[in-house]
């Protein structure tokens, strides 16, 4: 048996990225090639307490995973080994029949620090219904040495079959792997395999993988984790393709990279196109802080923070804060953030006596500011009214005041528009400066939101709450356009920077959708709103 090997787990770390809807063309194709390929381990994906969906790779039994494997008795089907995973508290183990190496052949259990022997007393019970066990340790850099003793102790007594180095954060160097391995290395019985599963936070995660079979190779057998293109939560994971490589140079696997990169041609591109992972500014934070990715997307999925917001969001959270996810404490953290208190009172009152009586017509940044540009220009020098440009800036309209709700968006207009802005009265809400310069109004950001939806802070809904709180009677919207899957359909400038990327673009609408319904309701009799630009929004 060889004394390296390649396990893949892109049908189940990927299963973050797609929740697991690789659907069953691709499911089948994946386990089929990486067998053809002669890789030797294949993760089909986890077993859950709910009942299996076709085209997932969320199964309830492993009988599940049938209808996507080629009939051993075909003879084609490999030798690979084929594992699926649980979760140490989220699976009911009373539904697991006992092995008949049919489909799935080991379960690996993944456990956090706080309950490692809770975790590898489940492997028992696994290992008695004829299944092998492998163990996964959460976040291995934070076991102190007498930790990693205690683990080894723990994996020695029970009958695993492997135990794995698992770096959550993508922040392990050269140095903290030399400690881990180490310490198990001359704690753990011989006969069982160490294996490691990283994270490309620092772009790291391929190095680091070397490094560990260098680390081990010719003393214990060693499985690295990898999947086709790196695919998994957050920045992903080292790279199959680059590492069946490098192992077939320098340790002659024989790993079919023709077949390998057949997989990726046939399923692997259609992700990539429709999905987002890998290395990103964000997920460096993550690194930096040793912070569960789930913070990060939470922030970046929900509120579309920018780095710079989200360091000072993450770094304000304790040591073990960071290390989990509470999502009522992050939103709690944001709205912190967010919510620099300004005495605007003197902004209310020299707005209203400014706007008294006056239409104000909102430019959002949707393509039909470019679209019907000529008819929106006639609008404008018939009626007068009083233009406001929204979180951006558009060169083919004179604006009266620029509204921006979003750190990003105002960087990005004060490094491409510099004469604009400096020439332009500015409304900005407290998340952006607290402290106003000339021809700049200040006001509060936790003033104007209403919480309710994951993206309470569209930036059009935000001004016209504001706009209400100044008994504004009369409002006309444009390029408040809604959202399409191109991005460069969807705004008037296309270098305008994403604030939404990876998301939904039919969720995203009919989200803005009801927080508009629910507006138009809260001003019915009281203000009156009109388009004069196509809008999924307008009814």
């Amino acid at each position: 048996m060889r004394q390296v090997m390649l396990l893949d787990c892109t049908l189940r770390d990927g299963a973050y990225i797609v929740d697991a809807e690789f659907g069953t063309p691709a499911i089948k194709g994946i386990i089929r090639r990486l067998q053809e390929a002669n890789l030797e381990i294949i993760e089909c994906g986890w077993l859950k307490d709910a009942p299996h969906k076709e085209g997932k790779t969320f199964y309830h039994v492993p009988d599940d995973i049938k209808p996507y494997l080629i009939e051993k008795n075909t003879g084609k089907s490999g030798s690979a080994l084929l594992v699926a995973m649980i979760d140490w508290d989220r699976y009911d183990l009373s539904n697991l029949p006992p092995c008949d190496h049919q489909t799935i052949g080991a379960i690996r259990v993944v456990f956090p620090k706080a309950h490692f022997r809770e975790g590898i007393a489940l492997g028992r019970t696994i290992h008695g219904k004829g299944y092998q066990v492998f163990f996964q340790a959460a976040n291995t850099m934070s076991y102190s040495d007498e930790e990693l003793e205690a683990l080894a102790g723990a994996v020695n007594a029970s009958d695993a079959r492997a135990l794995s180095v698992v770096d959550t954060f993508g922040a392990m160097d050269y140095e903290d792997m030399g400690r881990i391995v180490g310490i198990l290395d001359r704690n753990l019985r011989p006969e069982i395999m160490l294996g490691f599963h990283s994270h490309n936070n620092r772009q790291m995660s391929f190095a680091m993988s070397q490094i560990f079979v260098q680390k081990l190779y010719g003393k214990r057998r060693v499985i690295i984790d990898a999947s086709l293109c790196g695919m998994g939560r957050g920045a992903g994971n080292t790279t199959t393709e680059l590492m069946a490589s490098f192992l077939n140079k320098k340790y002659h696997t024989g790993y079919d990279m023709n077949m390998i990169l057949d997989t990726i041609d046939t399923y692997m591109e259609s992700f990539q196109s429709r999905y987002t992972w890998g290395y990103s500014t964000p997920y460096f934070i993550a690194w930096t802080y040793c912070a569960h990715v789930n913070n990060i997307a939470y922030l970046r999925d929900n509120h579309r923070t920018s780095a710079l917001e989200m360091h000072s969001i993450i770094s304000s959270l304790s040591e073990s804060q960071r290390a989990q996810y509470d999502y009522d404490l992050l939103e709690q953290k944001y709205l912190e953030y967010r919510s620099q208190a300004v005495d605007d009172h003197a902004v209310y009152d020299a707005l209203r006596a400014k706007w008294r009586d006056r239409r104000i017509l909102l430019l959002s940044p949707g393509t039909s500011l470019k679209k019907q540009r000529e008819a929106i220009r006639a609008y404008i020098e018939k009626e007068k009214p009083v233009c406001i440009g929204i979180n951006a800036v558009s060169v083919e309209y004179e604006y009266d005041y620029l509204f921006f709700s979003n750190q990003m968006r105002y960087a990005y207009a004060k490094d491409v528009y510099p004469e604009v802005l400096q020439s332009k009265a500015k409304l900005l809400l407290s998340n952006i400066k607290n402290c106003a310069e000339a021809g700049e109004y200040i006001v509060n950001f936790n003033m104007l939101i209403k919480r309710g939806w994951p993206h309470f802070d569209n930036a059009t809904i935000l001004c016209l709450r504001l706009l209400s709180k100044l008994h504004v009677r009369e409002v006309v919207l444009a390029g408040f356009d809604g959202f399409s899957d191109s991005h460069k359909d969807n705004y008037v400038d296309e270098e305008l920077p994403r604030i939404n990327p990876g998301m939904s673009m039919d969720e995203l609408n009919a989200e803005i959708l009801e927080m508009f319904r629910d507006f138009r309701q809260s001003v019915q009799g009281q203000m009156d709103i009109t388009f004069i630009t196509e809008s999924k929004f307008a009814e």
